[in-house]
């Protein structure tokens, strides 16, 4: 028999291996390395939601790679005892976990660690810890802040992805304090009747007193509590520095991610990384997002995502430094940074009548004017979205939100060749209200020749009443607007609930100036023809 013939060893599985941390909370891990006598590196999944998510793992894939696997529950959650507090004690059970590992007689002294949304935001939280043994980190959709493009985009509060998340966390919370003996029913009824039914809990007024998760999740009150980036979130920032990672990190993003801005800003604080973007939600990376197709080529199986990772746990860090998906050529592209240069940064300005284009506004131009009602807020139609509902994210046809009459349009003549966009894109509005304060949206739409309108980018900010001049940052893409397409910029004040209504409550006329002194306008990086 040669040696390719002969059978490997079966894996050998540990299932909730006690791990003691510093504080003496015991936490659980499920534990699997190759069979025999060898020492391997380890890969280290840390995670928040439980046993059934350790099955979508590639534990397989690592095991035949010849590295053992560490999935551990963060505290408080699955099997692990302790109290669970969001971020809060990640990076230091990461590194309490990585000196367990290390200890083993099958370790070789090397770990590395992984995830996507929260899990990644531990393997973050672990590295900015600097434990000697840590030697890579694959980061796949994640914030690079708790406050900023987390609970907050532009100052507004991310309802939608906060009540999701909260809303499971608590139900979570439920079903560990029951496999603990405690009676959880009642908390556990009234979850389950607001994830059936969220709109009720979403529209209440005072929003921190949401039915349901309020109570289940005591951690949604010190969000909804803390607007402002104070010293709530400054700690918690703490335990994610930037500025201590010092290993190699491969991020992973989604162009219709609710953390693209995190992914993106997490690659540009840490040097020394590599960045992939995909045309992807957060719970899909499949070649058909929203109501698009991109081709075959789009899906993460195709694009080898799973097999690129395990090579950079394995070491082998080489590749391109940046790999982005352009939609609308349906095509993969390479750069050695991002945004990739050769980008020329245009304005494109609003005009009365409903037009965009390159040209400055005429002085004297009217301004456009509508109505913004906070009991009819504009309802939330695709996007980077993490809702209840997965089926309402990506591109998605906007006709019938821009038939609304608080929806303004700004729209391009047919164009009469391809137009690539790829890079950061923010709005600025000159725009005034006649309430307290008010919240301005924007959205970049691609217009196709049957009259589809489908979503590209949208963001938000919030403003007081005495400022005139609104910056809205939209993030990023890499989309090419076909010939025979028109682009089209949205204008509107609400986008609920992927973001909350603006606390003023109040109906007030809206005014968007784009004349010469007060021009509004769109920043897209287009790229030269190829």
């Amino acid at each position: 028999m040669t040696k390719l013939d002969r059978p490997a060893l079966p894996a050998v599985t540990v299932l909730d291996q006690p791990i003691e941390t510093r504080d003496g909370t015991v936490l659980r891990a499920d534990v699997h390395r190759p069979g025999g006598d060898g020492r391997h590196r380890a890969v280290l999944v840390r995670n928040p939601y439980g046993e059934p998510l350790f099955r979508s793992l590639p534990v397989t894939p690592y095991l035949k790679a010849g590295m053992a696997v560490v999935l551990q529950h963060c505290r408080g959650r699955g099997s692990s005892d302790g109290e669970f507090t969001p971020w809060a004690d990640e990076g230091r059970d990461g590194a309490d976990t990585v000196e367990w590992i290390t200890a083993q007689p099958w370790s070789n002294g090397e770990v590395v660690a992984a995830g996507t949304s929260y899990l990644a935001g531990c393997a973050l939280q672990l590295a900015s810890e600097r434990p000697a043994a840590l030697k890579a980190v694959v980061a796949t959709m994640t914030p690079h802040d708790f406050y900023d493009g987390l609970k907050y985009h532009g100052g507004a509060f991310a309802l939608g992805s906060a009540f999701f998340w909260a809303a499971t966390q608590g139900l979570l919370g439920a079903l560990h304090d029951m496999a603990a003996g405690l009676d959880a029913r009642e908390r556990l009824g009234a979850l389950l009747r607001v994830l059936d039914d969220p709109g009720p809990a979403m529209s209440a007024v005072p929003l921190r007193d949401a039915p349901g998760v309020a109570d289940a999740f005591p951690f949604w009150r010190d969000w909804v509590d803390h607007p402002e980036r104070d010293s709530y979130w400054t700690a918690l920032a703490e335990t994610l520095r930037h500025d201590r990672i010092d290993v190699p990190v491969l991020h992973t993003a989604g162009w219709f991610d609710v953390f693209l801005h995190g992914t993106l800003e997490n690659y540009k604080r840490i040097p020394g990384g590599r960045l992939i973007i995909g045309p992807w939600t957060h719970m899909s990376q499949m070649a058909g997002v929203g109501e698009l197709g991109f081709g075959h080529a789009a899906s993460a199986q195709s694009a080898l995502l799973e097999a690129t990772h395990l090579e950079f746990l394995k070491g082998n860090t080489e590749g391109p430094q940046v790999r982005y998906f352009t939609m609308g050529a349906d095509a993969w592209r390479d750069a050695g940074s991002w945004p990739p240069p050769g980008a020329v940064a245009t304005r494109y300005h609003l005009h009365s009548g409903g037009s965009l284009s390159p040209d400055a506004p005429a002085g004297g131009a009217e301004p456009s004017r509508f109505t913004h009602d906070p009991d009819d807020p504009v309802p939330t139609h695709g996007g980077p979205l993490l809702l209840h509902d997965p089926v309402n994210a990506g591109p998605r046809d906007q006709r019938a939100i821009e038939a609304r009459p608080d929806v303004l349009c700004f729209t391009t003549p047919v164009l009469d060749r391809d137009v690539e966009v790829t890079g950061p894109v923010t709005v600025v509005l000159h725009a005034a209200t006649s309430a307290s304060g008010a919240d301005w949206t924007a959205k970049l739409v691609d217009v196709w020749p049957d009259g589809r309108a489908m979503n590209v980018l949208d963001g938000i900010v919030r403003s007081p009443a005495d400022r005139t001049r609104h910056e809205i940052d939209l993030v990023a893409t890499s989309q090419t607007f076909r010939a025979g397409h028109r682009i089209r910029v949205q204008i509107a004040s609400s986008n609920f609930p992927r973001f909350d209504r603006h606390p003023a409550m109040a109906r007030a006329g809206h005014t968007v100036f784009h004349d010469a002194a007060r021009p509004s306008w769109i920043t897209l990086p287009i790229m030269p023809p190829a």
